[in-house]
Parts: structure tokens; C-alpha cells; sequence
């Protein structure tokens, strides 16, 4: 199973669909978002290319009962950080890596992904541990995205 990864895209719609319809194109079932969408209208291209999403909130998304409102039957906005199981893996999906390195020694997960720092982070692990760096591109000028293999548990940044 392929999963999309995606942070910080605060509102860049045009990156958001580049990153979609790669995602989509490479086999992508699922995107996980890691925070910080920031306005509800992000959902539209979720729903132009058919991907189901699961994400986090982030500290800049502003209408959360909105969000989820918007993001209904295209996905689940939780608060973080969220525990999953995609794949045969776990996952801990997170926005600011609050107590990051416990959670990595903790050996409970194989894959922890967070966003936040809008600065791509890629250990190999185990457990992986990810940061897409920033979907939006506003603070590095390089939008970038994740792609990982859960079978393989291999992640692959991919520059927007």
C-alpha cells in the first residue's frame, strides 16, 4: 500500500492539486496531512481527484468544525496526535513533534509522521520518521510531499 504525505500546505491550491494528482498518478490510496491546511476550501481538491484523506488539525487551521464539515465523505480531520493502522503498519500522525524523540524510542510505531516545522525530516528507521516538509512553499520557496511504501516502509520526499 502507497500513503501520500502532506504539511503545511496553508491554503496554496495550486501545489496542493500538483501534489494530488502526482499522489494519484503513483498509485496513492491515501494521503495523510499533518496539519495546518488552514481554510476549509483546501477540501476541494481532495474532491476533485477522489482521494480519501486522514489528517491532523495544525496551529494555524482556524475553522475546525468547518474543516471536518467540508472534509466530510472525503475524509477524517482528528485532533493530534492520531493513532492509525494503515497497511499492517502503525502510525502516529501529529502536527508539532511534541515529545518526538519519546515517541520514537517508545517502539510502538512503525511510522511517525509530523509537519510543523515546514523542514523535511526523513529517518529511516525503524520507525520511520517523517516530516514532508511544507506542501505550501510560502517559508522555503520548496514545496515538497512524501511518498511511502508501507509494505516496504520506505519513504520517498518528492519536490513540488
Amino acid at each position: 500500500m502507497k500513503i501520500g504525505v502532506l504539511a503545511d500546505t496553508h491554503d496554496n491550491l495550486n501545489l496542493l492539486r500538483k501534489a494530488l494528482e502526482r499522489f494519484k498518478g503513483s498509485g496513492v490510496e491515501v494521503v495523510l496531512h499533518a496539519g495546518d491546511f488552514v481554510s476549509p476550501f483546501v477540501a476541494v481538491p481532495f474532491q476533485e481527484q477522489g482521494l480519501s484523506l486522514i489528517g491532523v488539525f495544525g496551529n494555524n487551521d482556524g475553522d475546525k468544525l468547518y474543516l471536518r464539515e467540508r472534509f466530510s465523505g472525503v475524509g477524517e480531520l482528528h485532533f493530534g496526535p492520531h493513532e492509525l493502522e494503515l497497511g499492517g503498519r502503525k502510525i502516529l500522525l501529529m502536527h508539532e513533534p511534541r515529545a518526538l524523540e519519546a515517541l520514537v524510542a517508545s517502539g510502538r510505531y512503525d511510522l511517525v509522521i509530523y509537519g510543523h516545522t515546514h523542514e523535511v525530516e526523513l529517518r529511516p528507521g525503524p520507525p520511520v520518521v517523517l516530516n514532508p516538509g511544507e506542501g505550501g512553499g510560502w517559508l522555503s520557496g520548496r514545496p515538497t510531499c512524501a511518498v511511502v511504501d508501507l509494505a516496504r516502509l520506505r519513504a520517498e520526499i518528492w519536490e513540488l
